[in-house]
């Protein structure tokens, strides 16, 4: 079985600043529309055409804002959780969703404010985790530099594919960014595998609003 965990539950703090600074309404970040769809309706469609079997939404901040929206057009193996304690990193964000996965196997986790990860992307991913030689030693993750097997870990983050005994292993207790519990993965000795992206875009989260109309830019000019 594969699954999918998108992360839905910050505190949307930097967009909003901007919003206040440039005097634009003020919106969550995965509400805001692109092309006709919120943000993160656009992650969600990139993340269910891939070869998952089963999704996980899990929600935080502003989670009765966004199940709303997604409530409108989840299909059934879409899962929506919240966290009990909103005010936590993202670590316990991915916990709370590999505990919420009821079998084993490989997890694609993503960020929902990453609209522009391409579903060929996520699918190189899972590919990449299913064929090593011990799919629970393996991490395949979206490259920000080199790409194959890795000798660092320095500066990534989502999306990943890898075990859900892995994140059992590494996420409890931590509290913490991503980046540290990798380094702390790759320490250990777990394999490190770097999947180029289709396009530089793919790296964007939208944080900022620019961040937001550096990706309305890229998908006008797909059009």
């Amino acid at each position: 079985m594969i699954s999918a965990i998108i992360t839905a539950a910050g505190k949307n703090r930097r967009m909003e600043e901007d919003q206040r600074r440039l005097g634009l309404k003020i919106q969550h970040k995965l509400l805001l529309d692109l092309h006709g769809k919120p943000v993160i309706i656009r992650t969600l469609n990139n993340v269910l055409n891939t070869h998952i079997n089963r999704c996980i939404i899990v929600l935080g901040h502003y989670s009765d804002e966004i199940q709303t929206i997604l409530k409108k057009v989840i299909p059934g193996n879409v899962k929506i959780i919240s966290n009990i304690d909103k005010d936590v990193q993202l670590s316990e964000t991915l916990l709370n969703g590999v505990r919420n996965i009821e079998e084993g196997g490989l997890c694609l986790c993503v960020a929902a404010d990453q609209p522009t990860v391409t579903t060929r992307s996520m699918d190189r991913l899972i590919y990449e985790a299913q064929k090593h030689q011990d799919n629970e030693n393996i991490v395949s993750i979206l490259a920000r530099r080199d790409t194959g097997f890795l000798n660092s870990t320095l500066g990534l983050g989502m999306p990943f594919v890898c075990h859900s005994t892995l994140l059992m292993k590494y996420l409890p207790h931590r509290n913490d960014n991503l980046n540290p519990i990798l380094g702390d993965m790759f320490d250990d000795g777990v394999e490190f595998y770097g999947v180029p992206p289709v396009h530089s875009r793919e790296l964007t989260n939208i944080n900022y609003w620019d961040d937001y109309l550096t990706v309305v830019n890229y998908m006008n000019n797909q059009l």
